[in-house]
């Protein structure tokens, strides 16, 4: 074979070596791109600011957060006398199992007592419970009733800092978000001092 002959194939395997390069760098920029979030998806992770400055002594509101609907209860002063009759009937009174941040492992299980910012799914199925604030027999639950959440799917039972009664279907208390208060009206949830979430 020829020099000239040896050159010319060198030079075509170098053009077509690097042709094949620049090809595959294209072909993966793409695909490397497709496998990072999307804007949609990084917005559903982000922490959701909430405006309580309307809410009343005794209402709740429900905002979402990764898709999870948090409730946020402004407790009465009587609502938080409540959380210390029945302690006995609870399961874990004093939030030892880790469904909260440390900041909310007391017995109000809140930064601030005033309100309880929880995220509203049973711990047993992934059921929504629904409110049942009324105390005693107004509540259809029974005279010694306190007030707090029952799950209707199997019946669990959550007081009004979501901590859950004894032999429920529940295992745990409802979870606790991390949040913290940017004001006395505003709570950032997703997002604590400590980490985001």
């Amino acid at each position: 074979m020829s020099d000239n002959l040896k050159k010319e194939r060198r030079r075509l395997l170098i053009a077509t070596s690097a042709a094949g390069a620049v090809g595959a760098a294209a072909t993966a920029v793409p695909f490397v791109a497709s496998l990072t979030p999307s804007e949609r998806a990084r917005a559903a992770g982000a922490p959701v600011e909430a405006d309580v400055s309307k809410l009343a002594a005794g209402e709740m509101m429900t905002v979402e957060w990764r898709g999870k609907p948090v409730w946020i209860l402004r407790r009465t002063a009587e609502m938080l006398a409540s959380l210390e009759g029945h302690e006995p009937r609870l399961a874990d009174p004093a939030s030892a199992e880790p469904q909260q941040p440390d900041y909310a492992a007391n017995r109000h299980r809140s930064i601030n007592p005033d309100y309880l910012v929880v995220i509203g799914i049973c711990t047993h199925l992934g059921c929504s419970p629904s409110e049942k604030f009324a105390s005693g027999a107004a509540s259809g639950i029974g005279d010694d009733w306190p007030g707090g959440f029952l799950c209707p799917c199997h019946g669990s039972i959550f007081d009004l800092a979501g901590r859950v009664f004894l032999s429920q279907p529940a295992p745990t208390n409802l979870e606790i978000p991390p949040h913290k208060w940017l004001s006395g009206s505003l709570v950032l949830i997703g997002e604590d001092d400590s980490t985001t979430a």
